[in-house]
């Protein structure tokens, strides 16, 4: 079996288990945000559950449109705050403690090897960075399974993507799944499991890992998934909160298709407007000039990525026709930054420095686009309309060619500005 079957095996009860069966599973932690959560609330409350199945694998954190932006995102917060009460959930993150949802829960040690986990969220797929299971459901599948502890899945085949060679100078693990989403399409991977491997991978650290699995989604894939090591065991080693458990593929597992990737050849890599699969090299695109640049969300706003961007933007001014928006994706983050001065940096270089939030990557607040206007973002989607007015336009990249593009005013590559 594959690692993403042999975790569905375990948490099914089951010795063995194949791409396209449905299975019952239990989960072992629930997440949900103040956007997902309220319907699963809602429909929690319908169908007359007496109680939560756990009260330590429920996690509500209220990060899209918090702080709060308005009456209704207060309202939508609220919710969660009385049902944690209600209910005494220990995994309610109010704002102060909480963080981007799929950065917090690997710092704090809620997630690990092993583990199934399921949240009311397209990237919950993050996860698998540690070795875990971890998908996208609805949220009326998190009412059910806050209730019961289980979830139903099929089966998903398995791809696997093998990265060799030498990376190329500030490429990196968004390089490396941008350049994938590119070869394969947004359905490339369509309810596939996507097992990354190969000595790149083996190399990368778990911030690039955890980055590569939050896109698995942009590529139609149910989960990304990292065959657990030693970088893993020096993560969650000290932070995890649970036991967690090591798998690994068989070597005589089945895949629906295996792609091979030379890091050599791929290069500095931006989706272009309004696909993530609409990719080209960052350097084909000196035309086009930026109007904001964000640096954040849960797939770039780890320590790593705050400071490649500082490395690049240090003594240095935002172009004064570019605004630069900065979020750490977590308190602690935000206060590393503060301790080595990356937040100072950016201060200096007339960028904002955020409290940690979703706002801008969703269009919710903290970075609306107006019609007509462009925005590079290390985020992960750039569909129609998803930073605001359907007549703007976003480009996807890594922290350092979105600093190099604030700096220029236009997309750059950092030797421009270095």
């Amino acid at each position: 079996m594959t690692i993403t079957e042999k975790i569905l095996a375990a948490h099914s009860g089951r010795d063995k288990v194949s791409a396209g069966e449905l299975i019952n599973a239990k989960v072992d932690l629930i997440l949900a945000n103040d956007i997902t959560a309220p319907i699963s609330i809602t429909e929690f409350k319908k169908i007359g559950a007496g109680n939560v199945f756990d009260k330590e694998r429920v996690a509500f954190i209220p990060d899209h449109f918090a702080p709060q932006k308005d009456i209704k995102a207060a309202e939508q917060c609220k919710m969660l705050r009385e049902f944690s009460r209600e209910y005494d959930l220990s995994l309610y993150f109010e704002v102060g403690r909480m963080g981007v949802e799929h950065a917090l829960l690997p710092e704090q040690g809620l997630v690990g090897p092993g583990d199934l986990v399921i949240g009311a969220d397209s990237h919950t797929c993050t996860y698998g960075a540690l070795g875990a299971f971890s998908t996208g459901v609805g949220s009326t599948d998190v009412a059910s399974a806050m209730a019961t502890g289980e979830c139903w899945f099929k089966v998903p085949e398995s791809m696997k993507f093998i990265y060799y060679g030498k990376l190329n100078r500030w490429v990196s693990g968004k390089d490396l799944i941008l350049h994938t989403i590119g070869d394969i399409g947004v359905d490339g991977a369509l309810y596939r499991a996507m097992e990354f491997e190969g000595e790149v991978i083996r190399l990368m650290s778990m911030s690039g890992r955890l980055t590569m699995c939050n896109m698995a989604i942009e590529a139609g894939g149910k989960n990304g998934i990292i065959v657990p090591d030693d970088i893993t065991e020096g993560y969650v080693k000290g932070r995890a909160k649970r036991a967690y458990k090591f798998y690994a593929s068989d070597k005589d597992a089945g895949y629906v298709e295996v792609k091979e990737y030379d890091c050599s050849k791929i290069p500095l890599t931006v989706s272009c407007p309004h696909l993530p699969s609409n990719t080209k090299p960052a350097a084909e695109l000196s035309s086009v000039s930026i109007d904001q640049v964000v640096v954040g969300s849960c797939t770039n706003g780890r320590i790593e990525d705050i400071r490649e961007a500082a490395e690049i933007i240090k003594g240095k001014k935002v172009s004064p026709n570019t605004r630069m928006i900065v979020i750490p994706a977590t308190q602690q983050i935000y206060l590393q930054c503060v301790k080595e001065g990356l937040a100072e940096i950016f201060v200096n270089a007339e960028a904002v420095f955020s409290t940690p939030t979703c706002g801008p990557c969703l269009g919710g607040h903290m970075g609306i686009l107006a019609k007509g206007e462009k925005a590079i973002a290390t985020t992960n989607r750039n569909f129609v309309g998803r930073m605001g007015d359907p007549g703007s336009e976003v480009y996807l990249s890594n922290p350092a060619v979105a600093a190099a593009s604030a700096v220029k005013g236009r997309i750059a590559i950092p030797e421009e500005v270095i």
